[in-house]
């Protein structure tokens, strides 16, 4: 068994984290993510936060594999959610736009691994300094939520590991074995994946959006809001297409949200994807494509163990 500074301190077989995505980062995928040797992830970036309790609440019952819960400091005004975390016997917490400092000290007295999201080498350091124990280097080619004038996963990985000395996960355009490798090489410990994780079976997302990300090429996003707040990239759309030219997108009301999660309606709202759906092809089990991509990883690695000691 190969292991990595992820494995071993999160206590997973294989070193990959499901993003924490709004609405789909709920119990049944993180179950299935956990069950597969992986990091299942409940999302509070819904703000939804009696249904996100419910989904934590449920997660012990559907595994008994390591699990984490993502906090969106942003999008999530009630601090209440910390303390059910914590009740809860959550063991790991990823941080997200926000400040680092904000939660981290309540989390690790109460023995909860805590890793925060960074789009930037000043955002590591900074998150260093308040203690995390983690990072996740997120590359601005990834799906959802971003920093408009990010870079991309294969700049900022090996800048951030040559700046910090702590545990590193890859987010941004990683789908497979082979950019798991790739991130490795670069110098992260394990990796995120999104977008690959929203057109999985277990996925809760209609039928329409995982279609759309299986057809479509690495050109069909769009980056929106690239001079406001949030920065968020998409899957390109008639709609999307017309909101790429506004200086600041709203997001639509929840009402036009659920008919796109789960209605498939996809031009009503804001699909989220990253650029990587282009190398996305079909629909399958999380079990699937997690041990396909750590086989494969290992298998590139070790081609390039043998090449480099010849």
């Amino acid at each position: 068994m190969m292991r990595t500074r992820i494995t071993e301190l999160l206590g997973i077989e294989i070193p990959v984290v499901q993003a924490p995505m709004g609405y789909i980062a709920r119990s049944r995928l993180a179950s299935a993510v956990s069950n597969a040797g992986g990091m299942g992830i409940i999302e509070t970036s819904s703000g939804r936060l009696d249904d996100i309790k419910v989904e934590i609440a449920r997660m012990n019952d559907l595994t008994d594999r390591p699990w984490g819960v993502n906090i969106a400091q942003l999008l999530v005004p009630d601090a209440t959610v910390i303390d059910f975390v914590i009740d809860h016997g959550v063991r790991f917490v990823t941080t997200s736009a926000g400040d680092p400092g904000r939660f981290t000290a309540v989390l690790k007295d109460a023995g909860i691994t805590v890793f925060h999201v960074v789009p930037t080498l000043r955002g590591a350091r900074k998150a260093v300094d308040a203690g995390v124990d983690g990072l996740i280097v997120e590359g601005v080619e990834g799906g959802g939520f971003k920093n408009p004038h990010g870079s991309s996963t294969m700049v900022l990985t090996p800048l951030v590991r040559a700046g910090v000395d702590v545990p590193i996960i890859a987010a941004g355009g990683i789908c497979d074995g082979v950019s798991m490798a790739a991130a490795l090489v670069l110098g992260a410990d394990g990796v995120q994946m999104g977008t690959r994780m929203l057109s999985a079976a277990e996925s809760p997302v209609h039928g329409n959006w995982k279609q759309a990300v299986v057809d479509a090429a690495e050109t069909d996003t769009v980056l929106l809001n690239r001079f406001g707040r949030p920065g968020m990239r998409a899957l390109r759309t008639e709609l999307t297409s017309e909101l790429e030219h506004q200086d600041q997108v709203q997001m639509p009301g929840l009402d036009r949200l659920m008919d796109q999660y789960f209605g498939g309606r996809m031009d009503v709202a804001v699909p989220f994807g990253g650029q990587v759906m282009g190398r996305i092809n079909s629909v399958e089990p999380v079990a699937d494509i997690l041990n396909r991509a750590w086989e494969e990883c290992r298998r590139c690695l070790r081609r390039l163990g043998q090449a480099a000691s010849q």
